[in-house]
């Protein structure tokens, strides 16, 4: 009975998704058509994501990619929420199950898990992986990319590592304990990075902002913008590399969690043996 209830579940969500694509395509719910022109809102990030005009020095962040540039200097709070809820998440999917990944991966047989081709190949493509990974995040401040993208690359491999050479076998290598810890040093530096240039502002007596990045009218203190010939975008670099470490390890604490048999994190939660 449970069966046919989820067979009928799954072609009913299939159905679902068809007609909606079939609506969509044929506008039914109707067609927008873009402006015939750059609006105002973009000109504006254009014109001084990286500008070195003089009389753009106060407002540019000073960085080439637009998009790295809106999501951490003009709206960098936002950016902070954002990012703060998905790691609360993380953190109470952790607090719940507290306990239970050191004891059930003590109970774990040891394994070399699958083949050795399997093996060999899976260690080429990690190091492809983390290679591909930390360019999209330390050059997301210049090309499209950033933190989150690259740390979320960079969790692939650890994936890839539970999989081919099994969850007890990772779990020597990267404990959760290492894994939480990592992660908690890229949410310190994004909050440090944050406040980086004011803590430089009051130690001259001076005053600035809350995510300040480059000189701003009535305070005069910033990041280096570059250090030649490399474009560094001030505070964005260091965005990035910090939410790189978050991101990756923070995945990587909940892949081993995630891996874990269901009943057996329960049993251990609720404290039977």
């Amino acid at each position: 009975m449970n069966r046919i209830l989820h067979t009928i579940i799954m072609i009913s969500l299939i159905l679902l998704v068809i007609g909606l694509a079939m609506v969509l395509s044929t506008g039914g719910l109707g067609f927008t058509v873009p402006p015939s022109g750059i609006r105002s809102l973009a000109i504006i990030f254009l014109n001084t994501t990286f500008n070195l005009d003089a009389k753009y020095r106060y407002i540019s962040a000073m960085s080439p990619e637009a998009v790295t540039a809106i999501v951490w200097d003009y709206r960098g709070l936002d950016t902070l929420f954002e990012t703060s809820v998905m790691f609360i998440a993380i953190v109470g999917a952790l607090a719940i199950s507290r306990g239970a990944t050191e004891k059930l991966l003590k109970s774990f047989p040891s394994t070399q898990g699958m083949s050795l081709i399997v093996r060999t190949i899976t260690r080429i493509a990690i190091v492809m992986i983390l290679a591909v990974g930390g360019s999209i995040a330390l050059h997301g401040h210049l090309t499209p990319g950033g933190g989150f993208q690259g740390g979320a690359t960079i969790a692939v491999a650890p994936m890839l590592l539970i999989i081919t050479f099994s969850i007890y076998l990772f779990s020597k290598m990267v404990t959760v304990y290492k894994a939480v810890t990592l992660r908690s040093v890229g949410l310190i530096g994004i909050a440090l990075s944050a406040f980086i240039v004011l803590f430089v502002a009051l130690i001259h007596s001076s005053s600035a902002y809350i995510f300040q990045n480059q000189p701003k009218l009535y305070s005069y203190y910033g990041l280096p913008s570059y250090i030649e010939p490399t474009v560094l975008g001030g505070t964005l670099f260091l965005f990035n590399t910090f939410e790189t470490l978050a991101v990756a390890f923070g995945f990587a604490a909940l892949f081993i969690l995630f891996m874990l048999p269901e009943d057996a994190v329960r049993n251990v939660i609720m404290g039977e043996e």
